[in-house]
């Protein structure tokens, strides 16, 4: 009898070691290459949640980690990242990346392995053929898009020349955003889709004058911006009544010299919800400044829903975690505001802001 009362002690310790194993998952970020700067934000905003997490008791009574790959800014880098943390460390979910011509491929790549995935950067229209299994946290270009429209419709601006690099997410920010433009009434003069990684931009620079537009519509990674953004202001484009209008300035100005900036207005995510002054004070309390970007929450929330999704389904397992995940985004009130996924796991409602470069950004 002695011996049986061991042994089922023995079997009650070991189902609670079980129960209080550490969690761990994954995320490819840019922490350099021409993203760097906001990737080391978005891995600052998934910092602050595991250690908000862990302080909280952790998940399923066990601690959480995260293991943050750099993808360098190369699809090829970020996919061989996500063949690690599936293979070698064995995640069940991967947060990430920030360039969509990045996530697709590595999205793709999580789907097919059956693990979870997690897009808080990426835009392109794209992202929602991944299918079953990834979730976006960030709205997608079709509205983020239509708000800069309508955006440059009510300040007057009916003629737009547009730039943006020749990727999956710039492809979808011109389409998109003439679609929605043109509709409104307005008229698109010149449409240049870049070549990523040129020392120079001042041919498509003085193409887009040519068209004698009101305003000037960009999007690019922060590198390149401070480059298109300098050389601009160099040959006096943009200078006086057509002023530069970026599609998330935050990403736009992140590298740019403020001299070269100055007076430019934009669109950009929601920094924080109703809900979110919480985060924003742990973000400068631990890093003595405020926020560097409008994505470092998206990451925040990311790891939030993943813990929210794992305690709900009990297990860590992804296909438990993806179903469970479906419920969580509902209705879920993120630090970046509420967060509901549609039929296809996306983001339906995204909230902007109109903001201007006056000696920093600040609210229009």
């Amino acid at each position: 009898m002695r011996k049986l009362i061991v042994t089922a002690a023995l079997l009650a310790a070991t189902s609670i070691v079980a129960q209080a194993a550490d969690v761990t998952i994954g995320a490819v970020l840019p922490l350099s290459g021409a993203s760097a700067t906001i990737g080391d934000d978005q891995r600052r905003g998934i910092e602050l949640a595991v250690e908000e997490v862990n302080a909280a008791g952790g998940v399923l009574g066990g601690k959480l980690n995260v293991i943050v790959e750099d993808s360098g800014g190369r699809a090829p880098s970020a996919l061989d990242a996500a063949k690690k943390l599936v293979t070698v460390d064995n995640v069940p979910a991967v947060i990430g990346e920030y360039s969509s011509g990045i996530t697709i491929p590595v999205g793709q790549y999580l789907v097919q392995e059956k693990r979870v995935h997690l897009n808080i950067g990426s835009s392109s229209g794209l992202v929602r053929q991944l299918g079953e299994g990834s979730f976006s946290l960030i709205g997608l270009d079709n509205v983020s898009s239509g708000f800069a429209a309508q955006d440059v419709i009510d300040n007057g601006w009916k003629k737009a020349a547009v730039i943006a690099p020749n990727n999956a997410f710039g492809q979808g920010v011109v389409t998109q955003f003439e679609k929605a433009f043109t509709a409104l009434g307005g008229e698109i003069t010149t449409a240049i889709l870049y070549t990523e990684g040129q020392t120079t931009y001042r041919r498509e620079l003085q193409q887009l004058e040519r068209g004698a537009p009101d305003v000037y519509v960009y999007s690019a990674y922060g590198r390149e911006a401070a480059t298109i953004s300098r050389e601009a202001f160099e040959l006096g484009i943009g200078a006086g009544s057509s002023p530069w209008y970026a599609i998330y300035l935050s990403m736009c100005t992140s590298d740019s010299d403020p001299r070269f900036i100055q007076g430019q207005v934009g669109m950009d995510l929601n920094n924080i919800g109703a809900n979110g002054q919480a985060y924003a004070d742990a973000y400068q309390a631990k890093y003595g400044e405020g926020f560097r970007s409008s994505f470092n929450g998206y990451g925040y929330d990311a790891v939030k829903m993943l813990v929210a999704a794992i305690e709900k389904a009990g297990s860590a397992e992804p296909a438990a975690i993806s179903a469970a995940l479906v419920e969580v985004g509902a209705d879920y009130e993120g630090a970046t505001g509420p967060i509901v996924f549609d039929a296809d796991g996306q983001r339906s409602k995204q909230p902007y802001e109109k903001l201007k470069i006056d000696d920093g950004i600040k609210p229009r």
